[in-house]
């Protein structure tokens, strides 16, 4: 009787919770699709150098503007929205800048100084020296935008 061959086993390929997430182009951290305030924290906690301290800032800035905001993590980016509302703003790591989409940012007081492609959609970048201690510097303004944001009707569903 022939013995019989024995497979090695396969290493695992699920990631754990704690592995440090891999930068994609421009150093955006990948993370996976999900909902909820876990997978945007840890979305900023991979964000590079710099760009973690923004991140934090900014997160804090749109939990404080808008009370009761959704969170997720889509396309290895974090999304906010409003409760049957649709998504509001999502932020992406650059290589040299981190990028807010405002989603119907055309229709912002005042406009965000950055345009698109897509006509209603308007943009923010953020740059190292857009900080001062850890801070975004242009804070009360962000604020600002994100309320106005949050009240207009978002872009896809937030559920």
């Amino acid at each position: 009787m022939a013995a019989k061959r024995r497979t090695p086993a396969k290493k695992s390929t699920t990631r754990t919770a704690s592995a440090t997430p891999r930068l994609l182009t421009g150093g955006n951290p990948q993370i996976a699709k999900a909902d909820g305030d876990a997978p945007v924290q840890a979305y900023i906690d991979a964000m590079p150098g710099w760009k973690s301290a923004a991140g934090r800032h900014l997160d804090e800035i749109i939990t404080r503007a808008v009370p009761g905001v959704r969170k997720a993590v889509r396309w290895n980016s974090p999304f906010y929205g409003v409760e049957g509302g649709g998504w509001f703003t999502g932020v992406h790591c650059c290589t040299k800048y981190i990028k807010i989409a405002f989603f119907d940012g055309a229709r912002l007081e005042p406009l965000p100084p950055i345009g698109s492609e897509r006509a209603s959609t308007r943009y923010l970048h953020i740059f190292e020296g857009d900080l001062i201690d850890g801070r975004l510097r242009d804070a009360a303004q962000i604020a600002r935008w994100m309320k106005q944001a949050s009240k207009l009707p978002g872009w896809g569903r937030a559920s």
